[in-house]
């Protein structure tokens, strides 16, 4: 039983994936999702129905679409971006930097020039996360190594000059970190922290609230601008929410949050009355 405030619906939009962990809105109109085994999920959301579209022979986390639908994964088997063309043609965008290759590519965010943020994860409990950048022709540097605390998902700020980053140990927390007019990593500070929690998706609404799903508890968290943390949906069971990790505003009107759900093999739809903050989507080609 999903405990819900705030009068917010929770509902599975579709069953059957395969532990999916990363989901994205395409602006096919689209949702995008990847499972356990390499899967590339297109999702219907009007009529609850998902395609098997690719696959990559690995492990799908976090996905982020440029403006052609193309879909860049971060494949933990891999130790790779992959992109996945929207006709399911798959192939490597970046194993890395040249001298230092990916060890557990998380979660993958473009920003509005085409740069590709990308959380490199590390070892669990190890602080030997990083953060990479990726020019828009592929070229890759390590952009960061202030927030190697098992940094996970990530997103944009809403004035589009920072990421904020869900790290999940030590303590856990989001971070946000300034991105310099040069392009090089600037200051760092928390937001909130979150203990007790694995805190592995963030994503924004319109009105510059922050939204935090936990891998532990099955809960997601919805942070305000006034600074309250509130818990939006809180699952003790594990059964509709089942350790959620990334998360995205979707639809035409970007008005339905969805979370994947790493511990089942359903999609959770949430409609908490807001809209989200258009993601950005890049001409690459």
């Amino acid at each position: 039983m999903a405990l819900l405030n705030n009068e917010t619906d929770v509902s599975v939009l579709v069953d059957g994936l395969d532990h999916v962990e990363g989901i994205a809105w395409g602006l096919d109109g689209y949702c995008y999702a990847g499972g356990e085994a390499g899967q590339i999920y297109r999702i219907d959301i009007g009529r609850q129905e998902a395609v098997q579209i690719a696959d990559t022979g690995g492990f799908i986390l976090g996905v982020a679409l440029d403006a052609k639908s193309n879909i860049y994964g971060c494949d933990t088997v891999n130790r790779a971006v992959m992109k996945i063309s929207s006709d399911g043609d798959v192939s490597v965008y970046t194993t890395g930097a040249p001298d230092e290759p990916f060890s557990t590519p998380n979660y993958p965010a473009f920003d509005t020039y085409g740069n590709l943020y990308v959380c490199d994860s590390g070892d669990w409990k190890s602080d030997d996360g990083k953060i990479y950048r990726v020019g828009r022709g592929g070229e890759t540097e390590v952009w960061t190594r202030s927030l190697c605390e098992f940094p996970n998902g990530l997103c944009i700020g809403p004035d589009g000059t920072s990421l904020f980053v869900a790290m999940s140990l030590n303590p856990p927390r989001i971070s946000e970190i300034e991105i310099e007019p040069d392009g090089s990593a600037g200051d760092v500070r928390t937001v909130v922290e979150l203990p007790g929690t694995v805190p592995d998706g963030v994503a924004f609404d319109t009105d510059g609230n922050l939204y935090i799903a936990c891998y532990r508890p099955d809960r997601i968290y919805r942070y305000t601008t006034s600074g309250q943390l509130e818990a939006l949906a809180d699952d003790f069971e594990g059964t509709i929410i089942a350790a959620p990790t990334n998360i995205a505003f979707c639809g035409a009107e970007r008005d339905i949050l969805l979370s994947a759900n790493l511990g089942r093999w359903h999609i959770t739809r949430y409609e908490t009355g807001a809209r989200g903050l258009s993601l950005h989507y890049p001409e690459l080609e």
